[in-house]
């Protein structure tokens, strides 16, 4: 693999998660006014739009295979997966939903190694897994010796885990095609909006444009819509097609640290050495998932000799 284009994968995977890590804080203010339905429409319709303004071109039907893979995307990436999310939110604490999501990884590698080529488990990843998972139970934690358990809400964050390693499998297969990242992104987004339809109807849905008079909702609205969702998901589909679904997963261990880091400068929460441990074992995780096979630097190293 290219060395710039590598590096340019793992900018964009990190740039995503320093944005995500803090959609928690964003999501529960909006809460207070819309159902979560209801942001989960609205940011999802306001990055659709800002992606047509930045690129209008979009991707002309080919065949149904490759449709089947747009829609597979839209429905687990954007539609269950954030439904799932925001709705787990209301029933539990962000820190469970951080702390449950953070399996992601996980997820995504035991399916990459049964339904992707070239993308099996690695012995490094299982490591750096243990390592991350622990730092994440620290800062999940964070002192507190009581265990906080929400049912319905924690297996819904459960489920929304599951759903994203799925969209990571779609991704990586849609990045075969080499469409522009924009228009990829674009159809994804169109697939969501369109199965999202029908959960209007069954969820609590209202056109209420008198809950953007709120600065405060406008400017978490379009952090969501613009910055999570229009950016983030261009360059996460960036990453997942030069990286792979295992690689870039892997940098979704660092959202619980972002989130406690904003919750810490945004909220003013107290920050304990248990937390910053945690942090400290999570990325340590994330450096150790993300180490390549020996055999493969030297097979680079004996390529850049050559």
């Amino acid at each position: 693999m290219n060395i710039q284009r590598e590096t340019s994968g793992h900018i964009a995977a990190i740039v995503t998660i320093l944005i995500w890590g803090t959609t928690f804080i964003s999501t529960k203010v909006l809460l207070a006014d819309f159902s979560p339905m209801e942001i989960l429409f609205y940011r999802f319709l306001m990055g659709f739009i800002a992606l047509i303004l930045v690129r209008p071109n979009m991707i002309p039907f080919r065949n149904w295979r490759q449709e089947l893979l747009f829609a597979g995307a839209g429905l687990f990436g954007v539609t269950l997966y954030f439904l799932l999310e925001n709705i787990a939110l209301t029933y539990t604490y962000a820190s469970n939903v951080g702390m449950i999501v953070s399996i992601i990884p996980m997820i995504t590698a035991v399916l990459a190694h049964f339904l992707l080529e070239g993308e099996k488990l690695r012995l490094t990843f299982l490591i750096g897994f243990i390592s991350a998972l622990i730092g994440l139970l620290l800062i999940t934690f964070n002192g507190n010796v009581v265990l906080r358990l929400n049912p319905l809400g924690d297996i819904m964050a459960a489920g929304a885990a599951l759903v994203f390693g799925g969209y990571s499998i779609f991704m990586k297969k849609l990045s075969a095609y080499e469409y522009h990242i924009i228009e990829l992104t674009q159809r994804v987004f169109l697939y969501g909006l369109l199965f999202m339809v029908p959960a209007l109807f069954l969820f609590d849905f209202h056109f209420d444009l008198s809950r953007f008079s709120s600065a405060s909702n406008i400017l978490n609205m379009l952090f969501l819509g613009i910055g999570a969702s229009a950016l983030c998901f261009a360059t996460w589909n960036y990453s997942v097609g030069v990286l792979g679904a295992v690689k870039s997963s892997a940098y979704i261990y660092m959202v619980p640290v972002i989130t406690i880091a904003a919750s810490v400068l945004i909220l003013h929460e107290n920050m304990t050495w248990i937390a910053l441990l945690g942090g400290a074992l999570t990325l340590l995780g994330l450096y150790i998932s993300e180490m390549k096979p020996k055999a493969k630097l030297l097979e680079n190293g004996c390529k850049m000799d050559a």
